[in-house]
């Protein structure tokens, strides 16, 4: 079968360009080992696609000794393209979904296997043309199965991390469904594998620009993305700021793997009880914030954070106690000076919460913080 040009150019170029992404992951020192693992796996694998594609084209219609080359490169291209988008999944979340839905992907390369001779999803003639199986769209209906799990691993992963480009993900995926119906629907046009290097690209792209919004220990937005949201604030809310109390000393007395533990835990029930109301920051050591929605119901996240720390601690009873201050903000007000008033509200009320403990003794008193946004308040230990 004579080769289109433009077809050659277009893979040749997508060799190129996957090889780049290759070393460019490979040398990316911000991304852990795992995730450049997969990464690369993925763009090796669609060049291996891509080459295939090619074998298929030159060898179809030709002499029938190449028949068998060409049932392979069909049997590979047809089994290995839902391994895709699970291979990017496993880039971004691999747990034991995804080690299920590598199983998968195996039970499908089998039954693709048995299943030739019945000429279900294609099959290679005699005159060694390739042609449709009667039941092709098992093979549509698994690649779609398969962009629809990275679809729903990134949306979990995107809402576990507090994207503010979570409804970006959809425009990738979108683009590449059409681009795919466009060679399911004339074959003859070979656009799918183009799609699939430029979906790869624009999600490595989405992925590292996630993961460097990131504080790497505790998952929360990191610094630099906190000082690029209040740059210039647009709508009025609340900042809400933590501190967790005497940390050094849990440094001192547990090790620092232990406060770093304690970080997480604390960490992970500032996301729980104000996430869904608004960003969660880590902005320094053990300190955190929150940029709370104007309408988000303050009371509510702070009966949240109580009930999250309770929880907590009946399994690490060693958890410090947490500072909370908070401040109400206008649109294009001064960050530096609302921070200022939220830090002087939290440290006051830490230092009438230490003299409290004084005089009980140096027992724990437990607080319920009050719902006004310019009062302190205190998350004492329950239990």
């Amino acid at each position: 079968m004579q080769m289109d040009p433009y077809f050659l150019i277009i893979t040749v170029i997508d060799v190129f360009v996957l090889g780049i992404m290759c070393i460019l992951t490979k040398h990316n020192e911000t991304l852990s080992k795992q995730k450049r693992q997969w990464f690369i796996r993925s763009f090796v694998l669609i060049i291996a696609i891509s080459v295939l594609e090619v074998v298929t084209v030159v060898v179809d219609q030709g002499p029938a000794s190449l028949r068998w080359i060409n049932i392979c490169a069909n049997y590979l291209g047809f089994g290995l393209t839902p391994a895709v988008p699970i291979f990017l999944a496993s880039a971004l979340e691999n747990n034991r979904s995804t080690r299920y839905a590598l199983l998968l992907e195996a039970v499908y390369l089998l039954l693709l296997a048995i299943s030739y001779p019945c000429k279900i999803v294609f099959y290679i003639d005699r005159n060694n043309q390739y042609m449709r199986g009667d039941f092709f769209g098992i093979y549509i209906a698994v690649y779609f199965a398969g962009i629809l799990y990275l679809l729903a691993i990134t949306v979990q992963v995107v809402k576990m991390y507090q994207n503010k480009s979570k409804h970006h993900i959809y425009l990738i995926a979108a683009f590449l469904l059409v681009g795919t119906m466009v060679q399911v629907a004339f074959p003859q046009i070979h656009v799918t594998w183009l799609c699939v290097t430029l979906l790869a690209i624009l999600f490595f792209t989405y992925c590292n620009g996630m993961w460097q919004q990131l504080d790497e220990l505790t998952g929360l937005l990191n610094q630099n993305s906190y000082l690029n949201k209040t740059d210039a604030l647009s709508q009025s809310g609340t900042l809400v700021v933590f501190d967790i109390d005497d940390f050094k000393q849990v440094n001192d007395h547990y090790g620092h793997l232990t406060g770093d533990q304690c970080l997480k835990e604390i960490a992970d029930c500032i996301k729980k009880a104000y996430s869904k109301d608004g960003f969660c920051y880590r902005i320094g050591g053990d300190e955190f914030c929150v940029l709370l929605n104007e309408n988000a119901d303050t009371e509510a996240c702070y009966r949240n954070l109580i009930k999250e720390l309770k929880i907590r601690r009946k399994t690490r009873k060693i958890l410090p106690r947490v500072s909370v201050g908070s401040a109400p903000f206008a649109a294009d007000d001064d960050i530096l000076t609302v921070k200022e008033t939220a830090d002087q509200n939290m440290y006051q009320f830490k230092r009438k919460q230490k003299a409290g403990d004084t005089e009980s003794g140096g027992a724990h008193q437990d607080t319920i913080p009050s719902p006004h946004p310019a009062q302190a308040h205190r998350i004492a230990s329950e239990g």
